[in-house]
């Protein structure tokens, strides 16, 4: 007799496990990004433009991408859990710093985004040490599940320039410590290495996978979803301080509620993936998130509706970042340590993107419409290049999978 399926989810995988993924991706996604939303008291007391402000949030995203590679080269070789731990150690050690010292210059805020940089890179590590427990037909959920620990930007948003103000900016790097203290301890007592673990492979494997085509596409694909969730994360609270005279607090209350959307619906975009396809389900992603950063291009008249329409896009991103990793291990499941790395340095890459031209289109122009109008363009190319690979993918690998559906 057939189990239903949310008791053989949870039966054929190790809870502890995705449990310790996802809070360890929740604390470092929560100082990855952290830089954001204290972004408008910083750039007032450091003197710093719109370019340099936008640099200065786009740096830990670039430094996270690259060390995403790193990452998923260390997964692959070492295990998920090990390298973990060691990324958790640089981040608490680089906070400590930052905290003990301060940070007096511009420069000093870009060497602190490096060291978060590893916060970052914790996507290659949370999704590989989850996915490797779960069958081919639960990739969706699981990866969801782990991933939705980009919820941790929510709490960044809500509580970093409320903490600021209460005990200055620097301070919010100490505070930051105790849950990441906390959930390093939880990590390294629950967390395990799945005993499916493929042999480690040689660099010029590696090499290899970048000369799939596909892996190329799946990197563009998450350039312009988790591109578009970061890279809005971080901008989007100097973006309503900017647009709407807000202060940095109702700014990160209003970068929070559109957070948490894309974050609540990334587990969702996976199960919707699992049930419809994952590429059904990205062709209705990149349609929607285009023609909403298109309207957002325009300029929207009032607060309330600038929200609501980030609250839709990210909504919509989040969705379109569990629907592709419902179809990456599926694909690249032997190599899923080090495409999550390369994935994620597109998403990364994305991000990256987003966040600087925002601030060097601000500069130059004094909005930042055309970055937005640039970004749904992304979105639009994103779409062709899934059109053209989706007959394929589905008569080649994709009919060979059991119980999944891409």
């Amino acid at each position: 007799m057939s189990t239903p399926e949310k008791t053989g989810f949870w039966q054929s995988g190790h809870r502890p496990t995705l449990i310790a993924s996802f809070l360890y991706f929740d604390v470092a996604f929560m100082v990855w990004v952290m830089l954001g939303p204290l972004a408008p008291i910083i750039a007032k007391q450091l003197h710093l433009d719109p370019a340099q402000k936008g640099m200065m949030v786009a740096i830990p995203t670039l430094a996270g991408a690259i060390l995403r590679i790193i990452n998923g080269v260390l997964v692959d070789r070492i295990g998920p859990k090990l390298t973990g731990a060691i990324s958790q150690i640089i981040v608490i050690a680089g906070l400590t710093v930052a905290w003990r010292f301060g940070i007096s210059t511009y420069e000093g805020t870009l060497a602190l985004g490096v060291v978060l940089g590893f916060a970052g890179a914790s996507f290659a590590v949370a999704l590989p040490l989850a996915s490797r427990w779960y069958p081919p037909e639960h990739q969706g959920k699981a990866m969801g599940i782990a991933g939705m620990g980009n919820s941790g930007t929510v709490f960044a948003a809500l509580f970093a320039a409320l903490l600021a103000k209460a005990y200055g900016w620097t301070n919010v790097f100490g505070l930051a410590l105790i849950p990441l203290v906390l959930v390093f301890a939880f990590y390294l007592a629950a967390a395990k290495d799945s005993p499916d673990q493929p042999a480690p492979k040689s660099f010029a494997a590696y090499a290899a996978v970048l000369g799939e085509k596909d892996a190329w596409w799946f990197m563009l694909f998450y350039f312009v979803t988790f591109g578009g969730f970061v890279g809005l994360s971080t901008s989007l609270p100097t973006y309503f301080v900017d647009s709407f005279k807000v202060t940095p607090i109702i700014a990160g209350y209003c970068t929070a509620a559109c957070v948490f959307t894309g974050s609540l619906l990334r587990p969702m975009g996976g199960a919707l993936a699992d049930k419809l396809g994952g590429i059904k389900t990205l062709t209705f992603v990149y349609i929607i998130a285009a023609t909403v950063l298109a309207v957002i291009s325009t300029g929207p008249a009032t607060l309330p509706l600038a929200v609501a329409l980030f609250i839709v896009a990210m909504g919509t991103l989040g969705v379109g970042n569990g629907a592709v990793f419902q179809l990456v291990p599926q694909r690249f499941r032997k190599e899923i340590g080090v495409m999550t790395g390369l994935v994620g340095f597109g998403g990364g890459l994305g991000g990256f993107y987003l966040a600087s031209s925002l601030g060097f289109i601000k500069k130059a122009t004094g909005s930042t419409s055309v970055g937005f109008l640039i970004f749904s363009g992304l979105a639009l190319v994103a779409l062709l290049g899934l059109t053209t690979v989706k007959r394929r993918w589905r008569t080649t690998w994709g009919a060979a999978l059991v119980g999944a559906r891409i």
